[in-house]
């Protein structure tokens, strides 16, 4: 059963699933923003089973309580290890959470045991942006058209899904909200791009072939520039890696625990 978890000037919700298993770094699980934290439900009892796992919602996601106050996602992680006595962790990041790993992992090293990231974002990689994607998302948002919203991206980064793709639509439509409620409170970091070289720790990446093209080049680029970083091109998998291909996040996580 999770918890709020008090973070600077809000809280959010947190769930410490696993025992210790002796002395392992614990697997803290960092959720897309496509979704909340219920994107990890596919793979978490094969998680929990063997690892100590801490998953949590970001501030307006799932659980967690619009913020009211500016906060860094990095911030907020550091807030829920220290609320479980967490020194040392093994981050999953999918997307957005991949971005809040990679940003932590250069800001303080030591804390950071490994990195598996999924079909990740990062900070300060120029080319993300397609113009007419932004100006119809622009459109949608301000006509207040969340149906549409939904429907554009699953056509971007739902493509390797078969309609109805449920799943992945209930996840997207319960992190809309947060889209909105987090605008101009969450603070973005320094650019992470050019710095994924000072990276020195064991790290995977898994890129979906069926994934925006943009996020494809993207994945490809960190991949490239992280020191010793294996890259997993997984086939029929879009950007919603644990629906997909959960197996093979499975796999990657203790591959990458075994190193």
């Amino acid at each position: 059963m999770g918890h709020m978890v008090q973070v600077r000037g809000g809280e959010v919700w947190a769930e410490d699933t696993g025992t210790d298993t002796g002395g392992a770094p614990p697997l803290v699980l960092l959720h897309p923003g496509v979704g909340d934290s219920r994107a990890w439900d596919p793979v978490l009892p094969a998680l929990t089973a063997r690892h100590r796992v801490i998953r949590y919602d970001a501030r307006g996601y799932g659980g967690s309580p619009a913020p009211t106050v500016s906060y860094t996602l990095v911030e907020d992680l550091w807030s829920v290890l220290d609320h479980f006595s967490v020194e040392r962790a093994v981050l999953v990041g999918s997307s957005m959470g991949g971005t809040t790993a990679l940003d932590a992992a250069l800001a303080e090293p030591d804390r950071v045991a490994a990195l598996a990231l999924l079909v990740p974002g990062v900070s300060g990689y120029p080319d993300l942006e397609v113009p007419e994607v932004t100006a119809r998302i622009g459109e949608l948002a301000t006509a207040g058209d969340k149906d549409g919203l939904v429907e554009l991206f699953l056509t971007i980064w739902g493509r390797a899904g078969t309609p109805p793709d449920r799943d992945a639509e209930r996840l997207l439509r319960a992190a809309l909200p947060a889209w909105f409620t987090t605008y101009g409170h969450q603070t973005e970091s320094a650019p992470a791009f050019d710095r994924l070289g000072e990276l020195d720790l064991p790290c995977a990446l898994l890129l979906g072939e069926d994934d925006q093209p943009e996020v494809v080049r993207c994945n490809e680029a960190m991949a490239a520039r992280i020191p010793g970083c294996l890259l997993v091109r997984a086939p029929a998998c879009d950007h919603f890696p644990t629906l997909r291909v959960p197996g093979t996040v499975v796999e990657l996580v203790s591959g990458l625990l075994s190193r």
